[in-house]
């Protein structure tokens, strides 16, 4: 398909989600840093498991330069509920050390005065950030316009046929980029993922109550096969 299509494709899929979930809004709005460190603890975990490592993580230290310069034990035991406690709480430590090395202090507010394309180099130097931890703070704490890709997002767009099969999941996020506005990024994000967790599931989709499988390359496939 030509590029014109997709978009035409994406725009289709975006109204007709809004139309079915509605126009949703990204939980309540977390400075950068704080977004920053809860999507470091979102990763291979559920969003629940994360909000209460959060929440732990802040009522055990007063502040990110408290988190920063503790016995990496007392962080890792505060975010156990997040999983993976050893790998993250070093990494946390390691990216707050970093920031404040190099701009002095723990604030990521420079990184509103940069484009999309530099503030995203900028924080995928940290260890642990990728495409879709950096494009999380960049849109919903920064408001920047960059297109997050999480697992349910990669699976249900290649089956829609949003984007080619072989296409890896950090190509993924430039590319659904240019198929959707930039103003429609959050909820296209967020209406996707819930299609991705409620119908469109990694086994047994379920392709007949899908609302937008009249638009599907994977369903309309199935129905010329069954």
């Amino acid at each position: 398909m030509t590029q014109l299509v997709l978009q035409q494709q994406a725009a289709q899929i975006y109204a007709r989600l809004c139309a079915v979930y509605g126009l949703p809004t990204w939980r309540m709005p977390l400075p950068a840093l704080d977004e920053l460190v809860s999507t470091i603890l979102s990763q291979n975990t559920n969003d629940r498991n994360r909000d209460i490592a959060f929440e732990r993580l802040r009522q055990a230290f007063e502040s990110w330069e408290a988190v920063r310069d503790a016995n990496v034990e007392q962080v890792i035991e505060a975010i156990r509920p997040a999983g993976l406690a050893n790998q993250k709480g070093p990494r946390i430590q390691a990216v707050l050390r970093q920031i404040t090395d190099e701009v002095g202090r723990l604030d990521l507010s420079l990184l509103q005065d940069m484009t999309v394309e530099a503030a995203r180099a900028w924080l995928m130097r940290f260890q642990g950030v990728g495409p879709k931890t950096a494009a999380i703070v960049l849109l919903f704490s920064l408001g920047k316009p960059d297109f997050p890709v999480d697992t349910h997002i990669y699976r249900v767009s290649g089956r829609l046929g949003l984007r080619p099969p072989e296409m890896t999941v950090e190509q993924a996020h430039a590319h659904l980029a240019g198929l959707f506005a930039p103003e429609s990024y959050g909820p296209a994000h967020l209406n996707l993922i819930r299609l991705g967790r409620e119908v469109c599931t990694a086994r047994k989709p379920l392709c007949s109550i899908c609302p937008v499988n009249d638009l599907c390359a994977f369903y309309g496939g199935l129905s010329k096969t069954s």
